[in-house]
């Protein structure tokens, strides 16, 4: 075959190529979406799933179909998505602790999220609230409870809802930040972990929209929040930074795509999601239920984010010790 035959034919794959991935787009969604969720119906992250999915599918023209396959702090969901088809049917709704925490805490993961997924779009960011048993901690500000917490002896009991959880995390990055010693008690979720610290078995904790209630009834004492800007639920709360610099444990939840998805149809999810997360009644849903703020990043931003929690994460768990049995 001639030089010129041979540019002739790459020229022409290409093009098909090109035409082939313009129609799969086109004709993207040409069946319900699947979308994989790590926790379990009824919780903040169902509600993300099911008030981002409905009017998602809306705007595709398909139906957004919720798959809850909760298990494994979010491996379970990640292996079963990471096995699909890369056409855009089938997404996965993963977490900061998926993605930031679990590389790091589990000797076998069942994928390389890293080269298994793509990240489609973050959907929302979220903050944890430290708080405190208001009968065993005289403290009114983080300043005063790290003073106290630094005091005590024997040192303060904490509560989390479970171990290698962000609350574990969070309190251990502070425990780093701030050169306090703290005992760490693990329970099964929020629910637990907040009857825990209000009835005094535990003093202190790092807890999400649960722990709200408990705090507005005057059971616990809320002292600061997580992430780098304050609260719209909590507005006269300060954040840890406002404190300690660079402190800053952010909650979030993204969309991902099994690698190999076309990028016409990337793109397209990427559109459309952010249309969504752009309704107001959207935005008011998932503030009513405690699941976060809308997040408006590019891909890029929450790319870097991904990275960032990663090294900042494996570098508390590395100092810490911190390990679950598979």
């Amino acid at each position: 075959m001639t030089t010129k035959r041979i540019l002739l034919s790459v020229v022409l794959v290409a093009a098909l190529g090109s035409a082939a991935s313009v129609a799969n787009a086109q004709s993207f969604p040409n069946r319900p979406i699947r979308l994989i969720v790590s926790f379990p119906p009824g919780g903040a992250v169902d509600v993300i799933a099911r008030t981002v999915g409905t009017p998602l599918g809306q705007r595709l023209g398909q139906n957004v179909v919720i798959d809850n396959r909760p298990g494994s702090n979010g491996n379970i969901s990640a292996e079963l998505a990471a096995n699909a088809r890369p056409d855009g049917h089938t997404l996965l709704l993963g977490s900061d602790s998926l993605f930031g925490i679990n590389p790091h805490l589990y000797s076998r993961m069942p994928v390389d999220l890293s080269k298994a997924f793509v990240p489609v779009a973050n959907l929302v960011t979220n903050m944890i609230i430290l708080a405190v048993n208001p009968d065993k901690v005289p403290s009114k500000t983080l300043g005063e409870f790290v003073a106290f917490a630094r005091n005590a002896n024997p040192p303060l009991f904490y509560a989390s809802i479970g171990n290698g959880s962000q609350h574990h995390i969070a309190m251990e990055l502070l425990k780093r930040t701030a050169k306090i010693d703290l005992t760490h008690v693990p329970y099964k979720g929020g629910g637990p972990a907040g009857i825990a610290t209000v009835g005094g078995e535990t003093v202190a904790m790092f807890g999400g929209g649960a722990v709200v209630p408990l705090v507005r009834s005057g059971k616990l004492r809320a002292l600061a929040v997580s992430s780098t800007k304050r609260s719209p639920t909590l507005p006269e709360l300060p954040t840890i930074a406002e404190t300690y610099p660079g402190y800053s444990v952010t909650i979030w939840q993204g969309l991902f795509a099994p690698a190999g998805t076309p990028p016409e149809i990337l793109t397209k999810l990427r559109t459309e999601v952010q249309e969504v997360l752009k309704m107001p009644d959207v935005a008011q849903k998932l503030l009513n239920a405690g699941s976060g703020e809308p997040s408006l990043i590019s891909v890029e931003e929450f790319s870097a984010m991904i990275a960032e929690d990663y090294v900042r994460y494996g570098r508390v768990i590395k100092d810490t010790g911190i390990k679950v049995d598979n």
